[in-house]
């Protein structure tokens, strides 16, 4: 039976510039602050709860991520990986390829470029796409569907994306 798979894909929400304090602690802001429920929420009420999620360990995406997953009707499981810190495709996909079966919906928490360019690699540069193309603003999300494996991950196709404004 094919299963299909769901990669949640999160920018940090916004966050602030505080003198003195080193990027991985920058906090969220106000607008962080008020856009990470509205994610959470976004996301559950169409479905795409995440059974797990793989975090980056800066203060920013680990805040962002208590508020999104706050928001959602059932609390995933979490792990902070450093090495979403400042990740590309290839560091997002390490984190996906050692993902058990059977989760079926994963949310991977990171900064850009790095967010973007691995929408991107997964879905590629076509006409839906664009609104990744364009911008992938802080507190935004792609939900991306395959029917593979996670350890398998190369293509997938965008099937939703959320932006704060939206």
């Amino acid at each position: 039976m094919d299963v299909t798979r769901r990669l949640i894909v999160l920018r940090h929400a916004k966050s602030a510039w505080p003198d003195g304090v080193p990027d991985r602690e920058r906090p969220l802001g106000p607008r962080g602050l008020r856009d990470a429920p509205n994610l959470g929420r976004w996301l559950g009420g169409n479905g795409y709860v995440p059974q797990h999620a793989v975090c980056s360990t800066a203060r920013r995406t680990r805040e962002t991520w208590e508020l999104v997953s706050g928001a959602l009707p059932s609390k995933p499981t979490v792990e902070y990986d450093e090495d979403l810190y400042g990740a590309g495709p290839e560091e997002f996909l390490n984190a996906v390829r050692r993902i058990p079966r059977d989760v079926t919906t994963l949310a991977l928490v990171g900064h850009e470029p790095g967010v973007s360019e691995l929408t991107l690699h997964l879905a590629g540069y076509g006409e839906d796409t664009r609104p990744v193309q364009a911008k992938f603003p802080t507190g935004a999300a792609a939900v991306l569907a395959t029917a593979g494996t996670w350890a398998d991950l190369a293509t997938a196709r965008l099937e939703a994306f959320f932006r704060p404004r939206d």
